[in-house]
């Protein structure tokens, strides 16, 4: 690798977008590592259609957008290098990389992380109960799926977000009768049909305040306890599997590896609007930064790390100075960028990615530092695991030898 050499770890949307955007920008030498046997991240599980209208311009389906990245990052001239994986991380810069074809060093001059998210399994989620065969999250589900092996014939599926639809179309085409979905919260988080569809469809009913208090079953998954949690009633609900989706956490081990520090809020590295770290050369993009976003927002963030690397190279110059940290107050979750730095560039796609804890609506947000407002402006609806855009004009009012910056609910609107 020369010494102009840029490395992406992660060859999803945000990593392969991101390659291709640096060798358009005359980077010469970029390599992507990815430890699955095929590159092209979590839409090659995904056989239904809607991906790819904000970045390629036409609807695909998940597997031939994996695939169309992966040709256009070859194409483009990097070199995507998979089944490998960086298992270790120097001080000095240097990464130990293994593959099947050995272990060796790579030297970059600079680095992209564009690891992703995961689902939180039922382990994290600390769901009680005997252990069976059975349960999986959204993404076993579909790999099973693809490979043509046996899933089940009645699923309960833990969650009501996106994704959590996205499993019950995945299990409706692998002839698995969905019993019901289970969410802790007051309202399902897709979009505003999905219930119904879901009843009529495949009738699946939605199951809000509830949650699942264990899981029963000896060899395979039995029954699954739920619980009502206004009413406090349970009840036990007969199935030979359990899918739980969502609850998304940004697959940071490596960032926490190579000492780039974390975002509370997100879990994954605090970056500026430039989406650098605060590691000198190492940015960041993707769902490692917010899990998760559609595929083609991602590699809109991958294009715009690229961007930013390249102008970085192309100076020559020092890393930013630490820019000024932005946090989110309750009921707020977080924002993504979370910082801003001295030059103050605009984020991805010109907006901050805002999320929220509970459901709000006809909510006034209010951006401040210090005693100074720099923003304030109203937004319709506020979905928990769903991200809404936050305008972005204020940060060159930011104050970069001052205090953190506050995102918080200036008047609260209308729960739910």
């Amino acid at each position: 690798m020369s010494d102009d050499g840029v490395v992406v770890i992660g060859g999803g949307p945000a990593g392969l977008a991101c390659a291709i955007e640096l060798r358009r920008r005359g980077v010469g030498d970029v390599v992507v590592l990815d430890r699955e046997p095929r590159a092209g991240g979590i839409p090659r599980h995904c056989a239904h259609q809607g991906f790819g209208l904000r970045d390629l311009r036409r609807p695909l389906s998940g597997p031939r957008y994996a695939r169309r990245y992966v040709e256009l990052a070859r194409r483009a001239g990097a070199v995507v290098r998979e089944e490998t994986m960086v298992t270790g991380w120097s001080a000095e810069e240097s990464l130990e990389v293994t593959s099947p074809a050995g272990r060796g060093p790579l030297r970059p001059r600079a680095l992209v992380l564009a690891t992703g998210c995961r689902e939180r399994p039922r382990s994290a989620r600390l769901v009680p109960g005997s252990r069976p065969e059975g349960v999986m999250t959204t993404g076993q589900l579909q790999q099973l799926v693809e490979l043509g092996l046996p899933v089940g014939r009645r699923a309960v599926v833990v969650g009501a977000e996106h994704v959590s639809f996205s499993a019950l179309l995945t299990l409706g085409h692998a002839g698995t009768r969905v019993a019901g979905m289970a969410t802790d919260l007051p309202h399902h988080q897709s979009v505003a049909l999905a219930p119904a569809a879901a009843a009529l469809r495949y009738r699946a009913a939605v199951w809000t305040r509830t949650a699942v208090a264990a899981i029963h079953g000896r060899a395979r998954v039995e029954a699954v306890e739920l619980v009502d949690l206004d009413s406090g009633a349970g009840r036990e609900v007969e199935c030979d599997t359990v899918v739980f989706t969502g609850d998304w956490i940004p697959d940071h081990e490596l960032a926490v590896t190579g000492q780039v520090p974390l975002d509370p809020g997100t879990r994954g590295p605090r970056v500026d609007t430039a989406l650098r770290t605060a590691r000198p050369g190492v940015f960041a993009a993707g769902n490692l930064l917010h899990g998760a976003e559609p595929a083609d927002v991602a590699a809109l963030d991958g294009r715009h790390a690229a961007e930013s690397l390249a102008g970085w190279l192309a100076s020559d110059g020092d890393w930013p100075a630490a820019p000024v940290p932005i946090v989110c107050q309750a009921p707020l979750g977080w924002i993504a960028p979370n910082a801003v730095g001295a030059s103050a560039e605009p984020p991805p796609r010109g907006r901050f990615a805002l999320r929220s804890a509970e459901f709000l609506r006809g909510v006034e947000i209010e951006v401040r530092q210090g005693g100074r407002v720099l923003w304030r402006g109203r937004l319709r609806r506020l979905v928990p695991g769903r991200s809404v855009g936050l305008p972005a004009d204020w940060i060159a009012a930011v104050d970069g030898a001052g205090d953190e910056v506050e995102v918080r609910v200036a008047e609260p609107g209308r729960r739910g």
